[in-house]
């Protein structure tokens, strides 16, 4: 009877190998939700799409309506300093870009990006109601100022706020990470055309998600500093129940990967195993290290890799002994392991350095939200008896992005294509590279006009005042369109690069990574303002960046940064030029 079941499996197996070869089943071994394998015509592609983008739209628009005017809201309503404030949003917005380790390892491992994107939205949807209920019950937030006497929040304020601040910052941890990939997911890898496609689905995925993002710092800015907070954050948190409902619709369509097990195990055993066999030799000829016979490789939903020539110490993971060979029987995976286990480290580690050079551009992008909010807060914020908040200044940023998304998309890569011969106009390397460039631009810009400000705060004798200088807050403008547009090149690109570079099994966790540079950034930038605080108020003086910033020097910090951006951008050149690409 068992003879019967296995004649019947290989038969099976035989018939959707053909109707793969016949393009009637995706090439790529993906599923359905209940497991089977999922025939092209019904299922993915741009038809799956909207779902998706859907999802993101609406989960970044509920993001970025608390991130954008974060910092406003610690200052004015629970009462913290310049210094402070900007402290505690960049390590929050450093730790929703730190959590998405944790749901893109649950992903990789056994949940699946599907099921990790559905139970991390709920934990985010219950965070962004216990943020609402702290803005909106008068218990749970200090009184109003009284003049120059603002009474700080208590203990039991503050845990409610930050309770569903970090509840926030778990959730958006098991859908950053899945989400960008789960859509590349519904292009078949294996067919050119829709191979294709999926750069261009990088490009719109970043539009959605600046499309929520500019309704969240024009709309959502002016109704929480003027219709009042609870609404403020209300609103976010109903469109994060739409994004859950849009992610939902869309079940039937979608194409799944298995998980493939854990990826740190795998590389935890590849170091082990090389490690336990130091003393081998690695054979000369790479076709006699070990790998499984079978068209697919030992790892689930993972495509076998090609040998390289890198990293030869971790070769010996796959090596041989004498007693493997004798036996025949390879049981432990702590002892051997596969040629496309070991291939999976080494590209790990090869991307490490252009990951590495992502977390200045971060730093950088980090001021959007903090410095450039507090620079535009004593600035001229009144058009006739329209008053515009600061925060919604990043609004240009947002436009700026959905401005070059479609001209990147239809006009930049065709003509890029021509010169370089590249299906996608730029490889993601030159991409990323354009990007770190024009980000040092826009903290040159921040600099020049913060040096006019304070020039003109100087000149009326307002620097002993905490009080707006008359100089308009569209002078900001520049520096918000640099960052967006350095936005279309370095993050869009670091999307795809960890994408497509990443070994087909660790996807959730290679995109984590890409993420981790936003968060390390934003620590970074936390860094850099506590040790500028430090040093530059010694003997009692004013600083760079005191709460009253017409005394202070905040364009001395800016050219910091601006220094930093250069000599991170001749280290990413020089990774650049050395790294190698994914041999599969």
């Amino acid at each position: 009877m068992g003879s019967v079941e296995e004649h019947s499996s290989l038969l099976e197996d035989g018939l959707i190998q053909q109707d793969e070869s016949n393009g009637l089943y995706t090439g790529d071994g993906s599923v359905d939700i209940n497991g089977n394998p999922v025939l092209k015509q019904k299922t993915g592609n741009w038809k799956a799409c909207p779902f998706i983008l859907g999802t993101e739209c609406c989960e970044r628009l509920a993001y970025y309506g608390i991130a954008t005017n974060l910092v406003t809201y610690l200052t004015s309503k629970l009462h913290e300093g310049n210094v402070s404030a900007a402290r505690n949003v960049t390590t929050w917005s450093g730790t929703c870009y730190l959590t998405p380790l944790i749901g893109a390892v649950l992903a990789d491992t056994c949940w699946g990006r599907y099921w990790t994107i559905a139970a991390f939205s709920s934990i985010y949807f219950i965070g962004m109601c216990a943020l609402t209920l702290s803005a909106s019950i008068p218990a749970l937030k200090p009184a109003e100022c009284v003049g120059s006497l603002c009474p700080p929040a208590t203990p039991a304020q503050y845990a409610v706020f930050f309770f569903g601040l970090y509840l926030i910052a778990l959730g958006t941890g098991g859908i950053k990470p899945c989400v960008s990939s789960f859509g590349a997911d519904q292009f078949d890898d294996t067919d050119s055309k829709e191979r294709v496609k999926k750069g261009s689905f990088f490009n719109w995925f970043y539009f959605s998600i600046n499309i929520g993002a500019l309704i969240s710092s024009s709309f959502l800015v002016y109704i929480q500093d003027n219709a009042g907070w609870g609404l403020g954050f209300g609103i976010p948190a109903l469109f994060m129940g739409i994004a859950i409902a849009s992610f939902f619709s869309g079940t039937p369509l979608y194409r799944f990967q298995r998980p493939g097990g854990s990826p740190i195990t795998r590389m935890c055993q590849v170091l082990v195993a090389s490690f336990h066999k130091w003393n081998l030799e690695v054979p000369l000829d790479s076709s006699l290290l070990y790998e499984t016979q079978d068209k697919h490789s030992a790892i689930e939903g993972s495509r076998k890799l090609e040998h390289s020539d890198e990293l030869k110490c971790l070769d010996k993971a796959a090596v041989l002994s004498e007693a493997e060979m004798k036996s025949g029987d390879f049981p432990n995976p702590w002892r051997l392991c596969t040629v496309t286990q070991v291939e999976e480290l080494k590209i790990l580690i090869r991307m490490f350095p252009i990951w590495a050079t992502g977390i200045v551009f971060s730093a950088v992008y980090a001021q959007m939200s903090t410095m450039f909010v507090e620079q535009g807060m004593l600035m001229d914020t009144t058009i006739g008896s329209f008053t515009i908040p600061p925060a919604s200044l990043s609004s240009f940023d947002v436009i700026s992005v959905i401005c070059w998304v479609p001209i990147y998309d239809r006009i930049v890569v065709p003509i890029a294509r021509k010169f370089t011969g590249k299906d996608r106009g730029f490889s993601d390397l030159q991409r990323m590279g354009i990007g770190l460039f024009i980000s040092m631009l826009s903290m040159t810009a921040a600099a020049l006009v913060e040096i006019k400000r304070l020039q003109l705060a100087k000149e009326l004798g307002l620097t002993d005042e905490a009080v707006a200088v008359p100089i308009s807050i569209f002078w900001q403008i520049p520096q918000y369109m640099l960052v967006g547009a350095s936005e279309v090149f370095t993050f869009i690109g670091q999307i795809e690069f960890f994408y497509e570079e990443s070994p087909d099994a660790m996807r959730s966790l290679c995109s984590a990574l890409s993420l981790l540079t936003t968060s390390l950034g934003n620590y970074l930038s936390s860094f850099i303002l506590t040790m500028v605080t430090y040093f530059t108020t010694t003997g009692g003086k004013p600083g760079w960046i005191p709460d009253n910033l017409n005394e202070g020097h905040l364009d001395y910090f800016f050219w910091l940064l601006a220094g930093l951006s250069v000599l991170n951008m001749l280290v990413y050149v020089f990774c650049a030029r050395k790294y190698k690409q994914k041999a599969s």
